[in-house]
């Protein structure tokens, strides 16, 4: 019997080490972004590098460790290596731990509010309502990722314009459209940013907190 209580505790010890590597993996922001922008779509470490503003030496450090915890993978294309998530359990992954932080970190909400209290008028509308809008057809709905992120997937229905052509677009956009717009979800300020921006120049303009996966994700529990 002792021996059976032996190997069931290394078996329960040896389980709880393999989980602690996701955990350990998790720890540091920088790969908690990274598995954010690999939500959005396949990218090579160049880009990564571009779109977290670290150097290339720390991404391909940090994607070594999500390689090895099996949360990316990653493909040879030439000479470049396209990274993806390992698993679509992943994207889940970052959303029950939004949720967890939201519900449990004071700090979230106070960043938050500090950063969205600045702007005055800004709307935000549920799913829900831009479902509603979007049935009504009269609503231009705005995803401002990078084009190749809208390309890997997009809310049907959605103008890619990238926030860098945001201005350029307004231009050729009649003032009399809702428009709602929406960006890479939660850690995204860009969708609040435009938002503002359309306001302050005559537009009816809302915006959209959660990511195309919450999107996905909504449209599955109502249908």
């Amino acid at each position: 019997m002792e021996e059976l209580i032996s190997s069931a505790k290394d078996y329960k010890d040896e389980l709880y080490k393999q989980l602690a590597r996701i955990g350990k993996c998790l720890s540091s922001d920088k790969r908690l972004e990274i598995l954010n922008l690999l939500a959005q779509g396949p990218k090579t470490v160049e880009k990564l590098t571009q779109d977290t503003g670290m150097n290339l030496a720390n991404v391909s450090r940090h994607l070594q460790v999500l390689n090895d915890s099996r949360l990316v993978k990653f493909t040879k294309k030439g000479t470049y290596a396209i990274y993806s998530l390992a698993d679509p359990s992943v994207v889940e992954l970052l959303f029950s731990l939004w949720h967890i932080g939201e519900n449990q970190l004071s700090d979230i909400t106070r960043i938050k509010e500090d950063f969205l209290g600045g702007m005055e008028g800004l709307y935000t509308l549920t799913m829900d309502q831009v479902y509603e809008k979007l049935n009504s057809g009269d609503v231009v709905l705005l995803d401002l990722r990078p084009a190749e992120e809208y390309n890997a997937g997009h809310i049907e229905g959605a103008v890619s314009v990238p926030m860098e052509k945001l201005d350029l677009y307004l231009q050729q956009l009649q003032r009399d459209k809702e428009v709602v717009a929406y960006c890479r979800g939660q850690f995204c300020a860009f969708s609040a940013i435009a938002a503002q921006k359309m306001k302050e120049q005559g537009f009816m303009a809302y915006r959209m907190a959660e990511s195309i996966h919450e999107w996905q994700k909504y449209l599955e529990q109502k249908h």
